[in-house]
Formats: C-alpha cells, structure tokens, sequence
C-alpha cells in the first residue's frame, strides 16, 4: 500500500512586512542534539556573539502566534518561527524602475542596470521586489523569474501567490520566448546568425559559469542586428535553456564579449557598491507568452538604450551611468495583447 505524505502546511507570518522586504522564516529541522531555539539558531545563522541574544532580549524572534519565543524555550522538531533581518547600509540604485504593465494578476518591470531582482546577499530594500512593493502598495508581489543585477529589462512579477506556480511553469517549461539585445565587439570574421551549444557549470561560492566537455545543457540563438565604423555590434540573443550567466558566456566563447562584463572573460574584481559607471550592454528586450490564467497572448518590449550603442564615448568614459537612467530611455511599452 502507498504511503501518501501529507503536504506540510506552513503557518502565515505573523509578521509584515519591513520596506518591503518578508520577514525570515526557520522551521526547525529534525535531528541534531540542541536543547533549545536558542541554541539551534546560534548555529544555523551565524550571525557574530551576541547577536542572536540581542534579538531574544528585545523580544524580535516570535512563533506563529507572533509572540516572542524565550531563549531557554525547548527545542521542537518543525517548529516555525520569524523575525526580521537587520538591513544592511544600501546605497540607492538612482535609475527608475518603470512598469510596463499591471492588472490583477501579473506586473511586467523594465528594470534598470545594477537592480537586483529579489533580496539577496549585501541588496535588500534596494531590489525590484522591495521597491515595487512599496511603490505599488502590493505586499503579495512575487517573481515569476530572476533577472541579473547587471542586466537591465524585463522581468515579470506574479500578484497572487496561488497563481505564482502557473507563471514559474511557464518560464520552466519553456512556455516563454524571450530575446535579449547586447552590444559587443564586431567580428566580420565571425559566422551569424548561429545557435551555440555548450555545456555550462556554476560551482557554488565561485562568481563565474564555465564551459566544459559533455551534453550540451545551454543552448543560445546569436544574430547581428547591426554595426558600424567604430568596431561594435549590436546583437540579438535568444536562449532556449537558462544556465547562470549563459549569453554572457557564449558570446565570450565566441570572441565578442559584452561590454562593460566585470567577469568575462577576466574578472577585474568586486565593483563598488556607489559605481554606476559602464553598465553591462545587456538587456532583456521582449517577453511572449500566452497567459496561463487567462489565455491572454502579451508580448512585451523593453524601451530602454544600450548607453554603449547610444554614445560609445559617453559609456566609455562612464558619464552615461550618471544620467539617472543608466544612459537609457526610462520608457517602455507594451503591444500585443
């Protein structure tokens, strides 16, 4: 007879939410030899001495009732509790993060360059998810999809958790054509349109994707739109797959490396938080799809400018990063519905 595991149904959070950033939630694990939620937490977040005290002193650490848990409380396998991280000193992404569309199930952002998509790491309240929470006054907001800090475009947001999964389908089964637009090096030697094929890995804690032998597992449509006199090409990359840094990748692999890439094909070390300058000529320009909650076609285009294909010089020198928008165009549309 089949065992049936009974899905675990988890608690809402008895917390809100804090510029626009979700409290943490820990469930306790099974196993393991703590005696109390004090002590499995000092472990597990690693926060520095004292820190994890400071929180139950002050009472920050609560159940799902929402009161505070005491520090000596036992510990109990599966247990949840909440609390709200300490936000980090961020410096504010000075380009505007456009909508380009809102109804009641889906907003589609034309985010700019050096946005995060989602908290993560040192970026937190200065993301894409945090801003539109607060700027649109939707708390259930979710990502249907990532979008790169470096690469500006489109990314798509669910308002609804229940219809979350039927948009994160979509993007997994591939149910979503997306054509991405870059400037790099023009090489006339260089065979286009064409689709590469490689294998792609990204070990954990290393900052950059590699190609190695083996079954492809990364597949990119690579065509020129255009060039001109002074050695650059603006291209059109399709990906069919969504391997970590895939298009950049593949377009190092083929000799024309996108500008302004901090890490292909050398990295030149950690960019500081405050410098906006020679954003990565990367964009998601479209996102086609057929909604799966309301059998809609969208088809969405970014309205932004490569800064590097506007004005070479002014990238290069880095005064485009200093415009507010990233040398692009703030506007964005939407057709096709």
């Amino acid at each position: 007879m089949a065992v049936v595991r009974r899905k675990r149904v988890v608690p809402p959070s008895p917390l809100p939410q804090r510029e626009g950033v979700d409290p943490v939630r820990v469930r306790l694990p099974a196993g393991g030899a703590w005696r109390t939620v004090r002590e499995h937490l000092v472990e597990r977040l690693a926060a520095g001495p004292g820190v994890v005290d400071s929180m139950f002193d002050a009472g920050l650490i609560v159940g799902a009732d929402g009161r505070p848990v005491r520090a000596d409380a036992p510990y109990q396998p599966g247990l949840f509790v909440w609390f709200h991280r300490e936000l980090p000193e961020e410096v504010p992404v000075p380009f505007p993060l456009e909508v380009v569309h809102r109804d009641e199930h889906i907003v589609v952002a034309d985010k700019p360059h050096f946005l995060a998509t989602t908290p993560r790491g040192r970026h937190v309240a200065e993301t894409a998810l945090a801003r539109l929470r607060r700027e649109l006054g939707i708390p259930t907001l979710s990502p249907a999809h990532r979008l790169d800090r470096l690469t500006a475009g489109l990314v798509l947001f669910t308002v609804r958790p229940e219809e979350r999964g039927a948009y994160q389908t979509l993007f997994r089964d591939r149910g979503v054509r997306k054509e991405y637009e870059a400037v790099a090096p023009y090489d006339p030697a260089l065979d286009l349109p064409r689709t590469v094929r490689s294998r792609i890995v990204k070990e954990r804690g290393v900052l950059t994707a590699r190609e190695v032998a083996g079954e492809p597992n990364a597949v990119s449509e690579i065509a020129l739109l255009e060039h001109r006199a002074d050695g650059l090409g603006r291209y059109r990359l399709v990906p069919h797959t969504g391997q970590t840094h895939q298009l950049r990748v593949h377009m190092t692999a083929l000799g024309v490396p996108i500008l302004g890439d901090p890490l292909y094909p050398e990295g030149t070390g950690p960019v500081p938080a405050d410098d906006f300058r020679r954003p990565l000529q990367l964009l998601a320009r479209t996102l086609e799809f057929t909604d799966p909650v309301t059998g809609a076609g969208h088809r969405f285009r970014s309205g932004r400018v490569l800064a590097a294909w506007a004005s070479y010089r002014d990238w290069a020198s880095g005064q485009s990063g200093q415009s507010g928008q990233s040398g692009q165009s703030g506007q964005s549309n939407q057709s096709g519905q």
